[in-house]
């Protein structure tokens, strides 16, 4: 069994699920999505953002909106759909089951 392939599997579907929650509050450009994710202890860079922006956006989870920006380049802000917001709801049973299950194994030890 490939342990890191796995754990690259669970970081990526965490990862996700952080992504959506964040821009559930409200829409966020890259940047800031990174520095919400470092405050939460994940370390996550551009090149690994990027491609889950990318997805979530293919799987009509998030859109986006291009804002002119002061100091360089047009900026993408993203915005979760509705049906984003359907399967945040789904991760967030998913991952409160998940805990549960979890806490209620490793208490008995």
């Amino acid at each position: 069994m490939n342990t890191e392939n796995t754990k690259a599997q669970m970081r990526k579907g965490i990862l996700e699920f952080c992504i959506l929650s964040l821009i559930n509050h409200r829409e966020m450009y890259v940047s800031d999505l990174i520095d919400e994710l470092k405050k939460g202890k994940l370390d996550v860079v551009e090149g690994t953002l990027y491609p889950l922006l990318t997805r979530l956006k293919n799987g009509e989870f998030l859109s986006y909106r291009w804002e002119e920006s002061t100091g360089g380049p047009p900026r993408k802000y993203y915005q979760i759909t509705e049906k984003g917001k359907l399967f945040l709801s789904e991760l967030l049973n998913t991952w409160n089951e998940l805990t549960d299950s979890v806490n209620q194994i490793t208490q008995k030890i």
